[in-house]
């Protein structure tokens, strides 16, 4: 799926704690992709017109970039604890964080951001940056919390879409990567009014509704389970709202996968509902996989 040939695995820090766990899951990602890996800070300062050199009376090292080059060496030496193998560089970019990582998203397989950076809310259970750049990022961003768990399964979303199609896809990826096996979720509810004047029938024969998405399930699978014959899959038809039945499967797994369009007017800007919920709600770290725009060129 991650098949842009020699694009590196980005990581964005900031110097938070979250990032360090970011940058741990890359150097793994990286390193099992057999890819390099990419360290970049985002460095707003030159933007706002504040003075970039040594603060009078101080040593050199008190410097706004020569702090922002230290985070950025902080994280490259955490990459190389982690794996002696893998190439890692790292980058100081001047711009601010969100339109910076997506430019990078542009030329990479894989960006890697932790959940919480420096300067956020305390209420706020993911950060604005994760949040955006997960609904407008070209490449898959995986968004780490913490530590991620060495074992259980990867889990994916399942909803018949084509989205849902590429990211059962780096779901099948992810698993063969680490070794382990693969939960694909589908949930269904009985069909519901969606405008005024709809009319349903007065009955539903339950056992063909639950055929229909059982079907529909096994044929999404079906194609990557051929391609990946080493990765054990479970199928989960799952009476219930997508969100929360994937959130509580999240809290069993070592990594969740889910598409990442939305609906309505800027569907092609924003996170779905479900993806969206999920970001904020998940137990383990989160792949979100849009549509790549050069997906459309082959």
């Amino acid at each position: 799926m991650t098949n842009r040939s020699g694009a590196p695995v980005v990581v964005g820090v900031d110097g938070s704690a979250s990032a360090l766990d970011a940058v741990r899951a890359a150097t793994r990602e990286a390193t099992a992709r057999n890819r390099p890996l990419r360290v970049v800070h985002a460095f707003i300062w030159p933007l706002i017109g504040t003075p970039l050199g040594p603060v009078p009376g101080v040593g050199p090292e008190a410097g706004l970039r020569n702090l922002a080059e230290d985070v950025i060496a902080e994280a490259v030496a955490e990459a190389r604890k982690i794996s002696a193998e893998v190439d890692v560089t790292g980058e100081l970019v001047d711009g601010s964080p969100i339109p910076v990582l997506l430019r990078e998203s542009r030329d990479a397989a894989l960006l890697v951001l932790g959940s919480r950076g420096l300067g956020g809310f305390a209420e706020l259970l993911v950060g604005s940056a994760a949040v955006q750049v997960s609904a407008r990022a070209d490449c898959p961003v995986l968004v780490v919390r913490g530590e991620p768990r060495a074992d259980g399964p990867v889990v994916v979303g399942v909803d018949g879409s084509a989205l849902s199609t590429e990211a059962v896809g780096f779901a099948f990826e992810e698993a063969a990567l680490r070794g382990t096996g693969l939960v694909a979720v589908h949930t269904w509810l009985y069909p519901a009014p969606v405008g005024p004047g709809d009319i349903l029938p007065m009955a539903y024969d339950l056992d063909s509704l639950i055929e229909e998405e059982e079907r529909a399930l096994a044929e999404t699978v079906a194609g990557w389970s051929e391609r990946y014959p080493q990765v054990p899959v479970r199928q989960r038809l799952v009476r219930g709202a997508p969100a929360p039945v994937l959130v509580e499967e999240s809290a069993a797994a070592q990594l969740t996968v889910v598409g990442g369009h939305g609906r309505g007017a800027w569907g092609g800007l924003l996170l779905g509902s479900v993806s969206h919920a999920v970001l904020h709600h998940a137990r383990s770290p989160l792949a979100i996989v849009r549509h790549r725009r050069d997906a459309d060129h082959g």
